[in-house]
């Protein structure tokens, strides 16, 4: 069944719509391991990593709704769920238990560089199928950017 009907060619939709589900999963496990994180962090600078990494979360989430918001108007549904997103998932993710500022800033770090380089990969996918959908994951990828540049300067090391 598929109430809602695209506007796209099928070929399109389907290279759009696989791109999409891709930067979901990344962008709800983003929130997951920044909520882990921001959970169980320790150390010195633990309130302004605290912080960041709730700017992290909040970003991920919002981004994740309006990517399965496109996939659901292009006539495919969205699949965020647990089973599907613990699946596919396989972006760094902090260790079990209490973890030191230095590694949880990290291993964000880590994982925002995977899901930019994957992000630019599937921004060259979608030029040509639906220009909107790229659009939509170019913003996407400058925010995780910008998350990415703001933890990189958390563990810039001090002048000596």
């Amino acid at each position: 069944m598929t109430p809602v009907r695209s506007t796209l060619p099928d070929e399109a939709r389907r290279v759009s719509c696989e791109a999409l589900q891709d930067t979901l999963v990344d962008l709800l496990g983003l929130s997951l391991i920044g909520k882990q994180a921001h959970w169980n962090i320790v150390g010195p600078r633990f309130r302004s990593v605290h912080l960041q990494l709730d700017e992290l979360v909040t970003a991920a989430r919002n981004f994740a709704d309006t990517v399965a918001e496109r996939s659901a108007a292009l006539g495919v549904p969205p699949d965020g769920r647990p089973e599907t997103v613990a699946k596919a998932f396989t972006l760094p993710a902090p260790q079990e238990g209490w973890v030191r500022d230095a590694d949880a800033v990290q291993v964000m770090v880590d994982a925002l560089q995977d899901a930019v380089t994957r992000l630019r990969e599937r921004i060259d996918t979608t030029e040509k199928a639906d220009p909107v959908t790229q659009d939509l994951l170019i913003a996407v990828t400058a925010e995780l950017e910008k998350q990415r540049w703001m933890f990189v300067a958390e563990n810039v090391p001090g002048e000596s």
